[in-house]
């Protein structure tokens, strides 16, 4: 594909990024591409993406250097615009990031030679019953650690708004929205709508709806399910509920889930992507549904998603699965499917060749 610009994320604060970012630097100087670092915590302030993304010049590959944080803030940028992103690996849990440091000048010549597969991945949007706003004394509470925070997410011109149907936000999420408690003493009472219809009316400390990406994250830590990331759906999971149906529920992309905060509760943030981004009182409401744009993340070969879950997890078998005999192999077929299996999405083999 033609590169002509790059815009670099950097977890600042590990010196490996910093010295995969220099490598990243050096590999457009001899290729001829422009390439700007992208900081979203420049002059003492956090901006838009669209300003952001202007500064760097409109990127057309976005590169993140970090964990899956990095990452995060990155993918937030590219579907900004439209731009891929290309996750470099140097976190310890995540599953975002795709190419270890070490290869990160192989990474880019395989995107210059087009030798690279553009996964589309699901990403999250919202409506508002009202502007999502920070109240100053919450937001030095719970501002991202010790940065500014980002500004209040914009009104979207482009859509109609009002009635039933609230303001719709200029919000993208990866991993998912959060609706949660502000006071430790106090859980957020909310009733859950799905596909317009009332599912329950909960108290919890938080109730989230992830995408199959952050089914990984969060909600996997609130005890929702594992969803494949090439799968779309919109995963809702409460957060330690008082109530006997605590268990997570899988909506079709088409579904959307509102959440809208009951009299007798306290007030509730609303985090997208682990940032908090406004603040609902009693009365008010959300929306969140599959949004219109989609994140384009750049792979240089089939994911093994399930091998990474194993590998991340630190999966290991249980002892009474083995303890009458051998272990289950770890790939139970090494032969290409046959033609009426080929449609299957497998991931690629080992190669035998690297142990000759």
């Amino acid at each position: 594909m033609t590169v002509r610009r790059i815009g670099l994320v950097v977890h600042g604060g590990r010196p490996e990024a910093v010295a995969a970012a220099r490598a990243v630097r050096t590999w457009c100087a001899e290729h001829a591409v422009r390439c700007a670092d992208i900081d979203v915590w420049q002059d003492g302030g956090r901006r838009s993406a669209a300003a952001e993304l202007e500064s760097a010049g409109d990127p057309d590959l976005i590169v993140t250097l970090g964990g899956d944080g990095t990452f995060l803030r990155g993918a937030r940028l590219a579907a900004e615009h439209d731009a891929l992103v290309l996750g470099v690996d140097l976190g310890r849990v995540g599953f975002l990031t795709e190419v270890p440091a070490a290869f990160v000048h192989t990474a880019l010549d395989a995107v210059l030679d087009d030798r690279l597969t553009v996964e589309s991945r699901m990403l999250l949007t919202l409506r508002a019953s009202r502007r999502l706003e920070v109240p100053a004394g919450i937001g030095e509470l719970m501002r991202y650690g010790r940065r500014p925070m980002l500004p209040p997410p914009r009104v979207r011109a482009d859509c109609p708004s009002g009635g039933d149907w609230g303001l719709a936000m200029n919000v993208t999420a990866l991993n998912d929205i959060v609706v949660e408690k502000l006071a430790r003493d106090r859980q957020v009472s909310a009733a859950v709508y799905i596909s317009g219809r009332l599912l329950a009316s909960y108290s919890a400390d938080a109730l989230l709806v992830a995408t199959p990406t952050g089914s990984t994250a969060y909600s996997f830590a609130a005890g929702g399910p594992v969803v494949s990331p090439r799968t779309d759906a919109l995963v809702f999971t409460p957060v330690a509920a008082h109530m006997t149906f605590d268990r997570s529920v899988v909506a079709a992309p088409d579904e959307p889930v509102a959440l809208r905060v009951l009299e007798h509760s306290g007030q509730a943030a609303v985090s997208i992507d682990g940032q908090l981004r406004g603040v609902l009182d009693p009365g008010d409401w959300i929306g969140v549904y599959a949004a219109p744009r989609r994140l384009h993340a750049v792979r240089l070969g089939p994911m093994d998603f399930y091998g990474r879950l194993r590998e991340r997890m630190n999966l290991s078998d249980a002892p009474a699965a083995v303890a009458d005999g051998a272990a289950a192999p770890l790939w139970p077929v090494t032969t290409p499917p046959p033609g009426d299996l080929a449609h299957l999405a497998l991931p690629a083999l080992p190669d035998s060749s690297a142990d000759d």
